[in-house]
């Protein structure tokens, strides 16, 4: 074992369970792991739950910070606990006629299928395998369980890869004829052992461990070690999860599924979770462990006649095979999920017909699964309408907000499986996950297609856009990890041969090489050639439930970045409550205005740009007018025209003479001038309010739009139309100062000329540190101040959004940023100045309305420190509008809840 630290330390190291109590409980879930709190939560509930014990996440913690040595004291804890184990279970850790053989588990406090390492079978040697065998009076199946630990333990303690034992069994079984692991004997199994331990001594030059003491340490360091991990790194990574939080090891009496055929192993959720129906949801296999129905290496049966009998499969499902242990199984669900309050993910074992609880946890679930559970869970009573908000991942519902296939397209059918994960997506076929992650980072769409997905394939799980599998169940880690990720996945599709050099794979006599492309339904389990045209989502009646939920309990307004009458119906259709951010410069690209657009910036003259400016009048103006007329009185937020120059010059000579052409300018003279107007650093030069100083009279063009605009609809419709005017990159009150006047002085003429009364703001974006800590000073003229994020972020760091993508994934890996700063904003430093520049905004103008229009404006986490901000409103794209409305309920209940001192 690792050597021990000197330092002597009082502190209790591990926490027992099992015979009906256990030291700890469901709340000590950050220091027993999930895992841990709910072994002994079932254990406090009197559930068969196999006693065992926790080493608890502070061991990791100091296990990391004192070299990987283990806390003074932890050894005389687990030998003592070791002990209280054997002496439940009537057995001796290391005795060759009555061994106590243990399981070693990871569990995080939040939960990492698949991701760290477990050894199942430990205690095991040649005298214990042989007191096993003359124990349970079953030759075989002591045997089978050695040969299982040997190579478990072997890939996970001593790194030899799993595939050199997987060889010689395939290797073995066809050379005896045999097609499953269970026409083995136990003759069989013995020569099989015999193979496994020279190939050990063979690769390490020592014999596989015997002695069970140095087999336990080494488990219990190479389930700590697993915490750092390269697949555990990434899935922290993804999913937000501090790598301070650490790992519990929980040690556990074996339990065997594999005794025969009175013996099973399973996983079950107490819901459906890909769909969220009130429905049992598993897979069980007989005379298997653990590990066979996780890993795909057998394909399992169902839990229930009904599934069964709806997959249209024959082999029997655990209610038909065991009828007594599939009713306690059912009563323990219905009283799990009661006591939890959500829907549970359970592991067990069927010993010799006694069953076994080994897990318990909140299950992993589709988005859809999420609504639909929550909002179920709300009307049988079991959760509050504010549990049912906090129930939903805010960040999942981008699953449902995305086109499914289009179900009149047609379609040419490649194979089927098992209907894993929801959703549908194209792309590029490829076979290993590298590959996958290498081929997204150039933006290429690719589904991963393996004969099964194993904890490392995580990097190119989450690159892909649809994974397919060969073998494994709707529990596999493909399965279970896809649905996480919101990955549409199809596993279980035996038909399908991979090549071994990773150029095909075929199926029913079709050939589909690496780079074809497929489409994956995974709602359906199919699989077809080429790319499958999409419609738009359909919300379920639960989405509307949850958003009126939402909606009630939340603060800040939630608007969205809308340039066109589209994005702006689908803004309202997904509850947009105005628009924050319309890109005025997104409207000029269209083929008929560019060539105007180039005739104003190229004009050497006012008169020549005055001549381009009005015939881009009565565009602009149309374009409002749409906008206006769909918001119906909500708040629309016009950017004026932001950005570099060099973004509309003319590039080819063909360019160049069409505006020559249409302005009657020198085709020579256009081109001197083009060159004139490049910058080196365009995104830092001539643009925003730069451009208003420079050229007022395009922002006083863009004013007058907006104004006639907003009164030509407030008389059609008689709706309030109150239009908010931005005026971007505003570094001091003085810019804002000299355009705002000229802004007003439009207005004043419009309103005049229409005889109307209208209201209307103008404010600013604040985007540059300057404007940040002056904002005192710049709220003396601005009536609103809405945070561009995306710009504040590249001018507080120094990075570029476009260029930094080459080198931010270097600075995650090395834990130099904890997330990237364009996706999840800056609290330290972007935050700080967002806080600095409300403080002083209010300091001057109490009633200064705040906003923030970046990508951060749909970001969950984002959400959630703007709400401790105070901002009046988030913008964000149409499609994440219901994301930021269910996120800002969130953060509003979490802060009402800590305030009124419950846990949030």
């Amino acid at each position: 074992m690792t050597a021990t630290a000197k330092k002597p330390n009082k502190q209790k190291w591990v926490y027992s369970f099992g015979a009906g109590a256990a030291e700890g409980d469901a709340s000590l879930k950050n220091l027993l792991g999930g895992k841990g709190a709910n072994l002994a939560e079932m254990s406090n509930l009197g559930l068969p739950v196999p006693p065992g014990f926790t080493i608890t996440t502070e061991v990791c913690t100091a296990f990391y910070e004192s070299g990987r040595n283990y806390p003074a004291g932890l050894e005389e804890e687990v030998a003592g606990a070791l002990a209280e184990v054997g002496r439940l279970v009537g057995r001796k850790f290391g005795d060759p006629k009555a061994p106590l053989l243990v399981s070693v588990r990871s569990g995080a406090r939040a939960s990492m299928p698949g991701m760290m390492d477990t050894v199942l079978n430990l205690g095991l040697n040649d005298a214990t395998a042989e007191g096993l065998a003359a124990l349970s009076g079953d030759e075989r199946f002591a045997y089978d369980s050695y040969r299982r630990f040997i190579q478990m333990y072997s890939d996970v303690v001593l790194g030899l890869d799993h595939h050199v034992f997987e060889d010689i069994l395939e290797t073995y079984k066809e050379e005896q004829d045999y097609f499953l692991d269970t026409d083995m004997k136990a003759q069989d199994w013995r020569l099989v052992i015999d193979k496994y331990k020279r190939a050990v001594e063979e690769k390490l030059k020592r014999p596989f461990p015997q002695d069970p003491k140095e087999q336990l340490w080494g488990a219990i360091g190479a389930v700590f070690g697993s915490w750092r991990n390269d697949r555990a790194e990434t899935y922290r990574r993804l999913h937000n999860i501090p790598e301070s939080w650490g790992t519990a090891v929980n040690i556990q009496a074996m339990v065997f599924g594999n005794m025969g055929e009175k013996s099973a192993t399973g996983v079950a959720f107490t819901r459906d979770p890909s769909t969220g129906e009130n429905a049992y949801y598993g897979e069980f296999l007989i005379n298997a462990q653990g590990e066979d129905v996780v890993a795909g290496i057998r394909t399992p049966q169902p839990l229930t006649r009904r599934a069964r009998e709806k997959m249209g499969e024959t082999a029997p499902s655990m209610e038909e095979a065991m009828p007594d242990a599939f009713k306690e199984l059912v009563a323990i669900f219905d009283r799990l999920e009661k006591h939890y309050r959500d829907m549970q993910d359970i592991e067990f074992t069927v010993q010799d017909g006694k069953l076994w609880m080994l897990q318990t946890r909140n299950g992993k679930r589709t988005a859809r699964a999420a609504l639909r559970i929550a909002v179920d869970l709300k009307r049988e009573g079991l959760i509050t309408e504010e549990e049912a908000v906090l129930r939903v991942d805010a960040h999942s519902l981008d699953q449902l907000l995305h086109p499914q296939l289009d179900p009149n397209a047609k379609r040419d059918l490649l194979l089927t499986g098992l209907p894993a994960s929801p959703g549908a997506a194209s792309g590029e076929v490829v076979f290993s996950a590298d590959e996958a992650e290498r081929l997204a980072q150039e933006g290429r769409k690719v589904v991963l297609v393996r004969v099964e997905t194993s904890p490392e394939d995580i990097h190119g799980m989450h690159a892909a856009v649809g994974i397919v599998t060969a073998r494994g169940g709707m529990t596999s880690h493909a399965a279970v990890v896809a649905r996480g990720m919101g990955r549409p996945c199809v596993c279980g599709a035996g038909d399908v041969k991979i090549a071994a050099d990773g150029s095909h794979f075929s199926v029913a006599g079709r050939k589909v090489k690496k780079g074809d492309m497929v489409t994956i339904d995974g709602a359906a389990g199919a699989v077809y050639a080429g790319a499958v045209a999409t419609v738009e989502p359909e919300l379920s009646g639960d989405f509307a439930e949850l958003m009126a939920f939402a909606d009630k309990h939340r603060r800040m307004k939630v608007r969205a970045n809308a340039e066109t009458p589209l994005d702006a119906r689908t803004a309202r259709g997904f509850g947009a409550e105005g628009i924050g951010l319309c890109r005025t410069e997104h409207m000029f690209f269209d083929l008929e205005r560019i060539v105007a657009v180039r005739e104003m910036i190229l004009a050497d003259s006012l008169e020549g740009r005055k001549a381009a400016l009005a015939k881009l009048l009565p565009m602009q103006r149309g374009d409002f007018e749409e906008l206006f007329t769909v918001m119906r009185g909500l708040p629309v937020t016009v950017r004026l025209l932001d950005p570099p120059l060099h973004e509309f010059l003319p590039h080819s000579d063909a360019e160049i003479d069409e505006v020559a052409k249409s302005s009657g300018m020198d085709a020579a003279k256009l081109k001197d001038r083009a060159h004139k107007l490049h910058e080196f650093n365009p995104m830092l030069g001539h643009r925003g309010c730069r451009l208003g100083v420079s050229f007022p009279e395009i922002y006083e063009m863009q004013a007058r739009a907006i104004m006639e605009a907003a009164v030509a609809v407030a008389k059609q419709t008689g709706d309030r139309v109150t239009p908010e005017i931005m005026i971007p990159l505003v570094a001091s009150r003085e810019e804002l100062k000299l355009l705002k006047a000229k802004v007003d002085a439009v207005a004043r003429e419009v309103l005049s000329a229409a005889k109307i009364d209208l209201d209307y703001l103008v404010g600013t974006m604040i985007e540059l540190p300057r404007a940040a800590l002056t904002a005192d000073r710049i709220a003396e003229e601005a009536l609103f101040f809405s945070f561009g994020t995306n710009d504040l972020t590249q001018t507080t760091f120094g990075l570029s959004r476009d260029d930094s993508a080459s080198f931010l994934p270097d600075y995650l890996r090395q834990n130099l940023m904890e997330r990237d700063p364009f996706v999840t904003l800056d609290r330290e430093g972007v935050g700080a100045l967002i806080e600095i520049a409300a403080r002083k905004g209010r300091s001057t103008r109490p009633n200064l309305k705040l906003g923030i229009c970046g990508e951060h404006g749909g970001d969950p986490d984002s959400i959630d420190f703007v709400e401790g901000v105070g901002l009046d409103y988030v913008s964000c794209s149409p499609y994440r509008t219901p994301i930021a409305r269910l996120a800002a309920a969130q953060s509003s209940l979490r802060r009402k809840s800590r305030s009124d001192g419950k846990p949030g």
